[in-house]
């Protein structure tokens, strides 16, 4: 292989992964891009705009390396969810149960961790799935949407509050509460489930959700994501305030969500 950066692309669901490789190519001019895809998850269509592609079956940890190692990959990166009702589909090989086996408790960061450490036996590189997408990390304030009145600023920060404490103990990133009452936590069903479950507790009057990184979060995965279906989602749930961790979430199609957001009034605050 020639000395080209070259990057691995651990591609899932949605549109986190066509977002990282146009801003690849728009940041970092003649890299390539191989990627890793799943069945049933990455969107077939972003073969097109990359250099190299392999479909796997989630699990396949030997397959991922090999097919990196081959195109000559150094680094790579998460980008995309795994729908939780695949990875109960789990059908490991050799070298994911070997992960599995060293891995006592079974959580984002300690299963992601054994796989970033996989991946540097081979001398490739897990970067910061933030890599190329900085200018899409909202600073602190108002972001989209009507600003926040003083009494969900209170709302907001007791939300804020909750969800620290939540990730702090590897429940969920994410909280919907009104009035300075929790009425749903995220948990392993996902954060649009947290949503509607929690729209409907509220029954869709005064209900905010609050998304964060877990404490000392490692950035290299799982990161908090915020695009078009959270607020789709949240419409429908009838949740009209978002606050999110200034930083350190990720707004994708910020011009889509910003149409989103002025259309069905629903806010976007960033908190620090």
């Amino acid at each position: 292989m020639s000395s080209t950066r070259t990057i691995g692309i651990i591609a899932g669901n949605g549109v986190y992964p066509a977002t990282f490789v146009e801003a690849a190519r728009r940041k970092s001019p003649g890299v390539r891009l191989v990627v890793a895809a799943f069945e049933n998850e990455t969107n077939p269509e972003l073969q097109k705009s990359v250099d190299a592609w392999e479909w796997l079956r989630v699990g396949q940890l030997g397959k991922l390396i090999k097919h990196f190692k081959r195109e000559g990959a150094t680094e790579a990166i998460m980008v995309g969810q795994i729908a939780p009702k695949n990875l109960f589909d789990l059908r490991p090989d050799l070298r994911t149960l070997l992960v599995l086996a060293r891995v006592k408790e079974r959580n984002a960061e300690t299963l992601f961790g054994a796989i970033a450490d996989e991946l540097a036996k081979d001398c490739i590189t897990l970067l910061p799935a933030t890599t190329f997408l900085e200018d899409l990390l909202p600073g602190p304030g108002h972001v989209c949407g009507p600003a926040l009145k003083k009494r969900q600023l209170e709302d907001a920060a007791f939300g804020f509050r909750m969800a620290k404490e939540s990730s702090r103990l590897d429940i969920g990133q994410t909280v919907v509460v009104r009035h300075g009452t929790v009425l749903a936590v995220e948990a392993f069903e996902g954060t649009n489930a947290c949503i509607r479950r929690g729209g409907e507790l509220g029954r869709g009057k005064d209900v905010l959700l609050a998304k964060v990184s877990k404490p000392d979060q490692d950035f290299r995965f799982d990161v908090p994501v915020v695009g078009p279906q959270t607020i789709e989602t949240c419409v429908a749930a009838g949740v009209k305030a978002i606050v999110i961790e200034a930083d350190k979430t990720l707004l994708l199609e910020r011009a889509t969500v910003e149409r989103l957001c002025k259309e069905h009034e629903v806010s976007v605050h960033a908190m620090a």
